[in-house]
């Protein structure tokens, strides 16, 4: 069902949200396109133009949300009768409480993501959607970042779920977490946030498809690797984006200082696309493949600390102080003997708070204790893959311990 396009209420030069038809459902307008000038308008005008009304709904949502802020704060009449109807990204999404499990929460936000990284292009109401993700993460991260990471350590580690979705969710949360580190301003973090979580827009199914791949990329499959970083930037343009940084970060993630990455090959990589590509990197290195296990978190920690020639860099350095050497959700071996994961980050790099989930002799514990590594007693002696460890995890059950 189509509803008419409220044209006259429609900004010129701003990118519009959604798709503009013809009464015959001819597409007139592609979301993510402005109305250039008054004789485009006319144009349009002459067709008809129409617009779903499933769109519109959102689409008038956020209007009239926008008029109620300014309602409620006491805006002088001329104010608020200058609310235009919204064109682009809104950061006042509204999310109700949600008390369910972490581990549900979260897995609920990979599913979400995932669809939208699939639908790329043809995906309905990506701002909305796209929002309602951050939101929600921005909700959880306020109060549970430790939990978060321990979760979503453990969704890297499920080779059930969707690769692409559970990198992107880590990649986004690590991002904003060493950008606070740094003393990087609000609008800087948002745009690597939102970089991290559609960085592999233009490969997102490959992507889950590689993780399950047990032989070399074929020729197309590289093609389309090396592709992905323009062809993920051209997709949220079409779409609406028009944060200048986001762009540049999802076109550049893969660009290395001197001129070794990808797709031009740049010698001058500022910080915040080296920070996306380190934790790009980061982060695919601990997750395991069908065809790889995944690296220790201290291996890949140290990877990122040391720039080429082997030396550390102020933002490698940054990096370690923000996670540690041990990621919550990852596994250790303690000096006890026992086998444990890292449930918190500690007051150093390498003395995690851990529960031991199996005994010196091998067998798994029930109600697991909690371990401070800061103590030689139970000091990290090293970490282990997670493909070594059989115990199957209750997150909610730790988590909630602490």
């Amino acid at each position: 069902m189509y509803v008419p396009l409220p044209i006259d209420e429609v900004t010129l030069g701003e990118p519009l949200p959604v798709d503009v038809w013809d009464p015959h459902g001819r597409l007139l307008l592609r979301r993510g396109n402005a109305i250039r000038d008054v004789h485009h308008r006319e144009w349009l005008v002459m067709h008809n133009p129409q617009v779903r009304a499933e769109d519109f709904r959102h689409w008038t949502f956020r209007y009239t949300a926008a008029i109620d802020r300014a309602l409620r704060s006491d805006q002088p009449l001329e104010k608020i009768a200058g609310v235009t109807r919204p064109m682009g990204f809104d950061d006042t999404v509204d999310i109700e409480p949600d008390a369910r499990p972490l581990e549900e929460i979260w897995a609920d936000l990979h599913a979400s993501l995932t669809l939208l990284l699939h639908q790329g292009e043809q995906a309905q109401d990506f701002t909305d959607r796209f929002l309602r993700i951050e939101q929600r993460m921005r909700t959880l991260l306020r109060s549970r970042v430790d939990d978060s990471l321990f979760v979503l350590a453990q969704m890297l580690f499920d080779r059930t779920l969707g690769y692409s979705a559970s990198h992107a969710l880590m990649c986004a949360v690590i991002v904003r977490l060493v950008a606070q580190t740094l003393g990087w301003d609000a609008a800087r973090q948002r745009s690597l946030q939102r970089a991290a979580l559609t960085m592999n827009l233009g490969m997102a199914r490959l992507h889950d498809d590689l993780a399950r791949q047990d032989a070399p990329l074929t020729p197309e499959q590289r093609r389309a690797v090396l592709e992905h970083p323009l062809r993920g930037e051209a997709t949220l343009r079409r779409l609406g984006v028009q944060d200048t940084l986001w762009l540049e970060l999802v076109r550049d993630h893969h660009e290395e200082v001197g001129g070794a990455g990808y797709p031009h090959g740049r010698v001058d990589v500022p910080p915040t696309v080296q920070l996306l590509h380190m934790t790009d990197v980061y982060v695919a290195r601990i997750s395991p493949r069908l065809a790889r296990a995944g690296l220790p978190a201290p291996r890949a920690a140290r990877d990122v600390y040391l720039d080429a020639s082997g030396m550390p860099t102020p933002l490698g350095a940054s990096f370690v102080k923000t996670l540690g050497l041990y990621l919550p959700g990852t596994y250790v071996e303690l000096a006890s003997g026992e086998t444990a994961v890292v449930a918190r980050r500690g007051t150093r790099a390498n003395t995690p708070l851990v529960f031991a989930i199996v005994g010196r002799e091998g067998l798994p514990r029930g109600e697991p204790p909690l371990r401070d590594t800061a103590d030689r007693t139970y000091e990290v002696r090293r970490a282990v893959p997670a493909e070594e460890v059989k115990v199957r995890l209750q997150p909610s059950r730790l988590l909630a311990r602490l």
